[in-house]
Parts: C-alpha cells; structure tokens; sequence
C-alpha cells in the first residue's frame, strides 16, 4: 500500500470519528431555584387578631386592676353576692378578660320570714306610726293583744328588728342633733329633686376641704383630728370592711334603702363588721390617714354603684 493510499484511509477514518461524536443529545433537566422577583412574592397571612371581649348587659369584663371588691362598689352590690353570682371560691382569683355577672340571676330575690320568739313583744313607735293608731281589742274577746304584728313598710333597719325580735337589740347611736326635714339642702335651681332621696346626715365634723368633681373625685374630703368619730350618715347594713380597694385606706361601705350605699374611707379604725345594721348617727370609724396624704375623711354617696354629688343629699347646716 503506498504511502498516499495510507494518508488517505486515515483521514476517511477520522472524518467518521467526527461525524459520530457530532450525534445530538437531549439536554439534562435543569430546576430554577432561584427566589420569585419581589414583586410576585404573597404576602404572609397574618393570623386573625382575637376580637376584644364585649360586657353583655348585666355583666362586666374585668380590667387591670380590679378587684371583687372594687367591681362590686362601682356596681353597688355586696361583693358576696358577686362572687356566689359568678361561683367565685376564692374572690381572688380574677383575670383580665373575664366577664363577671354584676347583677343578680333572674328569680333570685330576698325572702324574708316571720321573726322567731319567745315572751311578750313591746310595742313602740316607729316610722310615725303611734301606739294609739293600732285598733284596741273588744272588751271580753279571746282575740290575744301580744305579740303584736305590725306591717312595716321594706327597710334594713326593720329587716334587722324583725331578725332580732326585739327592738332593743338595735345598737345605740351617739347623740346627734336631730335636723328636721326642712333642712336638708335643696337641688339647685331648674334641677328636679330626686324621688327616691332619704335622709342623709352628715358622717364627720370638720372643714371640706374637697368637694364632688367626677372623676377626679368621687366625693368629699372632711378634714380632722385623727381618732374622731366617724357616723353612719343614714341607717342600714355594713356591706363592706376592709383594705381591698386601692386608694381608699381602711374603707367602710354601708347599704341603704332605694338602691343608695355610702362610702368612707381612709378611717384609722373600723368599728362595725360586715353584715351588721347600724342606725343613723352611730359611731362606725374613727377618722385617719390610711393610704391617704392627710388625716381626712373621704366620703361618697353612691346610688345603684353611680357616685353621686353628696351636697345634693346632705342637710345645709354641716356639724361644727
């Protein structure tokens, strides 16, 4: 073979060795992992915010800072009942949120029963109604003279005699000077006077040193002598004793008739319990300074939890 022969085959050779390399092959799959532009990211869902608690009527939700006894004062409602109300086993234990029922279940109301006793009942007058009025038993009937049952119109002072039996039971004020009717001030001129009002005295003596401005104050500041005596400004039962309310030092809280409760505070002394009935003018504290920057008596009248301007109740003439 000659030479040219030979350079020949080898170059058939290699031009078919190119053209089979030159065979088409599929491209590999390729993943783009790259993150989408800004512009077609979504947005995060966000997740939906809880809707605030709403009170239902005759109930309250709780805030910071409450308390079973702060909740029931601005209420007017024996913090007791509260908590039997809302199946509360330790008045403690609330939290922020919380709804609470702030009046009572549908149904509940007061039973009061005859009262229990034994012995001969003396008849006195009360309420205006004199002795004389009551019609005499005729000569020679069997019909009994005693005891005698007398028909009382709803207060917490008769509730308490009919509970002790006995009218003599009922503690004793101090001597107030009695103020007649007429003296208790008058709702300001083109003010109508309110009807279901009872007579309030006043619970100190001393200088007023702060009057009613809602809500600054809820309603007046007496000064005095630490160790005076502090009286029951209208008669009724002593709903609360203690220190569970911030700001009002050893605070006194006494329910009334027709939905009013009265309020002192800041006594150096208490000297009633819960439950107990008290008559107008008794000594129930001695004024003080607990939780307060001055010896004083802060007083309030509140009607179904709402203070109320004390000057609107009280008699004109203050003690001096």
């Amino acid at each position: 073979m000659t030479r040219d022969l030979r350079t020949g085959l080898a170059l058939a050779f290699a031009a078919l060795a190119i053209c089979g390399c030159s065979s088409t092959r599929s491209p590999a799959p390729v993943t783009d992992r790259r993150p989408p532009p800004e512009a077609t990211r979504k947005p995060p869902v966000a997740p939906a915010a809880a809707a605030p608690a709403v009170a239902q009527s005759g109930s309250y939700i709780v805030k910071r800072g409450d308390t079973v006894f702060s909740i029931a004062l601005e209420h007017g409602v024996d913090y007791r009942d509260l908590a039997r109300w809302n199946s509360l086993d330790d008045p403690s234990k609330i939290q922020i949120g919380q709804s609470l029922r702030v009046s009572p279940p549908e149904g509940e109301g007061v039973q009061v029963g005859a009262a229990r006793g034994s012995g001969v009942v003396s008849s006195r007058p009360l309420d205006g109604v004199q002795a004389s009025q009551a019609p005499a038993a005729a000569p020679g009937s069997n019909v009994k003279t005693e005891p005698k049952a007398l028909r009382l119109p709803y207060s917490e002072q008769n509730l308490a005699l009919l509970r002790h039996g006995d009218a003599s039971a009922a503690p004793r004020p101090e001597p107030v000077a009695a103020r007649p009717a007429e003296a208790i001030k008058p709702a300001a001129a083109g003010e109508p006077k309110d009807p279901d009002a009872i007579e309030f005295i006043w619970p100190a003596k001393g200088r007023l040193i702060a009057g009613f401005s809602e809500p600054s104050s809820k309603g007046l500041d007496i000064s005095g002598t630490a160790g005076d005596p502090v009286h029951a400004a209208a008669p009724g039962r002593v709903m609360y004793t203690g220190t569970g309310i911030r700001g009002y030092g050893k605070l006194i809280v006494i329910k009334h008739d027709n939905g009013f409760n009265s309020v002192y505070a800041h006594n150096r002394e208490i000297l009633v319990k819960e439950g107990q009935t008290v008559v107008r003018g008794q000594k129930i504290g001695e004024i003080g300074d607990t939780d307060a920057d001055q010896v004083k008596l802060h007083f309030e009248i509140r009607k179904s939890g709402k203070p109320v301007d004390p000057m609107k109740y009280l008699p004109g003439d203050r003690p001096s």
